[in-house]
């Protein structure tokens, strides 16, 4: 396995196109695959169509097209063959153009504007306005607003019948400083007063960072909403992050259908689990004791599948 060849189909190599505009994934994974029985250079890749099978989770007919549709983009060339099989060579000196990344960070922004928006626009149609109310209370004293309280009192005989208005926050008292912000009461209704917590908008903005080190980046739409789960349960973000790239690292080489989607591993907390144990030397049972336990020759069964 080359660690440049793997780089180089993960991050640099350009991004093919289905018919609809969308990235082709499906070459994308076959190529990585590729570049995995690469050399450095890009040379000498030549797994079987089976073991494209193996590692990527396709059918043949998927990996033969996907093939093809690599070799018309120009990103792989015959180069041979090797016992019956295609010998490839990938055209690493493509670069992936950086408007791709540029463009992401657009359609993020605009995702999280249009998010704002939305939210803004539900806060603005929650908002009721009180009504006007009138009271009667043998003086003439009508109520019109909360912010505006017009009082014609003509008696003066028992407090207990006075009417005290306060005055509103708009305006000023007579022969009286006006009063600073923090004499005012509190509003209750304001966004900021209800609660304290970090809104949707601050969670996603560490989502990036999650999505871009996690290794398999499907339904983006529910590992979002796993994610702004997992923050309102109290998970540090940046412990999220680390923990993803330990499992990117743990999941590297292996086969992918069996990593988790992002959202499962988020909603089952498996960013708090401990990380596998390092392999050690396996025993055997033999006479007199213990000796290492010995892999098997796997050349027998390689020749047999025709890898």
């Amino acid at each position: 396995m080359s660690t440049e060849a793997v780089e180089w189909a993960m991050d640099h190599a350009p991004m093919l196109r289905t018919e609809k505009g969308k990235p082709d994934t499906t070459a994308r994974h076959v190529l990585q695959a590729l570049a995995e029985h690469a050399r450095s250079d890009g040379t000498n890749s030549h797994p079987s169509v089976l073991r494209l099978q193996y590692r990527t989770g396709y059918d043949r007919t998927t990996v033969q097209r996907a093939l093809r549709r690599l070799e018309k983009g120009e990103l792989i060339a015959k180069d041979g063959t090797v016992e019956s099989r295609t010998r490839w060579k990938l055209a690493m000196h493509l670069r992936r153009p950086a408007t791709d990344w540029s463009d992401l960070e657009r359609e993020e922004d605009e995702f999280r504007a249009a998010a704002a928006e939305r939210k803004r626009r539900s806060r603005t149609k929650g908002v009721t306005h009180s009504t006007p109310v009138t009271v009667t209370d043998g003086d003439d004293v009508t109520v019109t607003d909360a912010e505006f309280v017009t009082a014609d009192v003509t008696h003066s005989t028992p407090s207990r019948h006075a009417l005290k208005v306060r005055p509103s926050r708009t305006e000023r008292r007579p022969n009286h400083q006006q009063p600073s912000d923090n004499q005012l009461p509190k509003d209750s209704s304001s966004p900021a007063a209800q609660t304290d917590e970090p809104s949707e908008d601050l969670h996603l903005k560490a989502f990036g960072a999650f999505w871009s080190n996690y290794p398999k980046k499907r339904a983006r739409e529910e590992a979002k909403k796993a994610w702004i789960a997992a923050m309102k349960r109290g998970a540090d973000p940046q412990h999220i992050v680390t923990a993803a790239q330990d499992y990117a690292r743990e999941r590297f080489g292996q086969d992918p259908k069996y990593t988790k989607y992002p959202a499962t591993w988020l909603n089952k907390g498996c960013y708090d689990d401990e990380p596998d144990p390092q392999p050690g030397p396996q025993l055997r049972a033999v006479s007199g004791g213990w000796q290492p336990y010995k892999q098997p020759d796997p050349s027998a069964y390689t020749r047999d599948l025709g890898f």
